[in-house]
C-alpha cells in the first residue's frame, strides 16, 4: 500500500497525544521519573501478553545476537539516554523550549539515517520536514505564553537554576528587543533529548532489518515491530531501574505504585505510548524513511490541541492555528 509508513506515523502522533496527557497528569502525582519506569513496566506485561497471543512466547523469538545488539542500543540511546535527558531540560528550560528542541529529532534521523542506513531524502521531502517543524516552532512557542508574534519579548529562564546562562538580544520588525535567557546546561540537555529519539529510531531500523533475516520463513516474522520493542522496553526498564536505585528513589517509586489514580493513569498511558506508540513508530519506518517517519510523529504538540480545546476550553490564537497550518502543509507534501 502506497504511503503506508506515512499513514502509519499519523497513528502515532495521535497515540502518543493521548499518552501524553495520561502522563501529564499521572507526573504531577508522582513524579516524571516514577512515570518513565512504571510505562516501561507496565508495556513489558502489555506487549508480553500480545506476543504470547501471537508468538506464544513473552519474549522476542528468532531473535539473533545483532538484532539484541543494536535493539539494545536504541533503548539505551532512546529510552534511557534521550528521555532522561528530555524530562531534566524541562526543569531548566521549561517543557515548552525543550519540546521546540525535540524538532530537531527528524534532522538528527535524516542525518543518522543517511549514515547508517543510506537513506535520503528527496528535495520535496525536505522541504515537508522544514514546512512542518518551522509550523510546530511557531505553535510551540506561542503556546508558551512568552511569545508574541511581531517581535516582542521573548523571555525563556529556568527558575532556581544556577547553571550557566546563554543570554542574546536580536532585534525584531518592530524594534523592540526580543530577549533569550537559556540555561545552557538545559539547552544542551533538550539538544540531546532530540539527538537520543532521532538516533534511536534509525538504531530500531537497523536492529529490525536484521531481525528480517534471522527470523525468516517463521511466524514472529509478522510482528517484528513489536518484538522488536518488546527489546527497547526490556532495556529502558533495566535502565531506569538503575537510575532509581543508585539515585535512592526507590521509596518515591514504591509510594507511586500506591498512589491508585497516579499509576492508573500511567498504565493508561502506556497503552497508548510504548505499547501502541513505539511499535507502530517501528512499523512506520518499516515502510518510509526514517526522517519522514519521524517528522510526522513530530506532530504530537499539533494534534495535542484538538483535546486542548475540547477538554480544557483551551482558547487557540491566530498564531497558533497557522502554525497548525502549516505543520499539515508540510506533512501533506509527503504524500505527493
Amino acid at each position: 500500500m502506497q504511503y503506508l509508513g506515512e499513514l502509519i506515523s499519523i497513528g502515532v502522533a495521535v497515540s502518543w497525544t493521548l499518552s501524553a496527557l495520561f502522563f501529564e497528569y499521572a507526573g504531577k502525582r508522582i513524579g516524571s521519573l516514577i512515570v518513565n519506569i512504571l510505562r516501561l513496566i507496565f508495556a513489558i506485561f502489555l506487549m508480553g501478553g500480545f506476543l504470547i497471543i501471537v508468538t506464544g512466547s513473552p519474549f522476542p523469538q528468532q531473535a539473533d545476537n545483532a538484532t539484541w545488539f543494536w535493539m539494545v542500543l536504541s533503548g539505551l540511546v532512546g529510552f534511557v539516554f534521550g528521555d532522561l535527558c528530555l524530562f531534566h531540560s524541562y526543569l531548566l528550560i521549561t517543557a515548552r523550549f525543550s519540546q521546540l528542541l525535540m524538532t530537531l529529532a527528524p534532522p538528527f534521523a535524516a542525518l543518522f539515517g543517511w549514515i547508517l542506513l543510506g537513506e535520503k531524502l528527496s528535495a520535496t521531502g525536505f522541504l515537508g520536514m522544514g514546512v512542518t517543524l518551522t509550523g510546530i516552532a511557531i505553535s510551540v512557542l506561542k503556546r508558551s505564553g512568552t511569545m508574541v508574534a511581531g517581535g516582542s519579548n521573548l523571555v525563556v529562564a529556568s527558575e532556581g537554576d544556577h547553571t550557566p546562562v546563554i543570554n542574546a538580544r536580536v532585534n525584531g520588525k518592530s524594534g523592540k528587543k526580543i530577549m533569550l535567557n537559556i540555561s545552557a546546561k538545559g539547552l544542551i540537555l533538550g539538544i540531546c533529548g532530540a539527538l537520543g529519539q532521532g538516533l534511536g529510531i534509525v538504531l530500531s531500523k537497523q536492529g529490525m532489518n536484521h531481525y528480517s533475516l534471522s527470523a525468516q520463513d517463521v511466524d514472529v516474522v509478522k510482528y517484528i515491530p513489536f518484538a522488536a520493542t518488546q527489546i527497547r522496553i526490556i532495556t529502558g526498564v533495566i535502565g531506569f531501574a538503575l537510575i532509581i536505585l543508585l539515585s535512592g528513589r526507590t521509596r518515591s517509586f514504591f509510594n507511586g505504585l500506591r498512589d491508585r489514580k497516579g499509576s492508573t493513569a500511567t498504565f493508561i498511558g502506556s497503552i497508548f505510548g510504548p505499547f501502541v506508540g513505539v511499535a507502530l513508530s517501528l512499523m512506520a519506518v518499516q515502510y518510509t524513511n526514517t526522517a519522514i517517519a519521524s517528522t510526522i510523529m513530530a506532530t504530537t504538540p499539533i494534534i495535542i490541541l484538538v483535546p486542548y480545546i475540547l477538554i480544557y476550553k483551551k482558547k487557540i490564537t491566530p498564531v497558533e492555528i497557522f502554525g497548525a497550518v502549516l505543520s499539515v502543509a508540510g506533512v501533506s507534501l509527503f504524500f505527493m
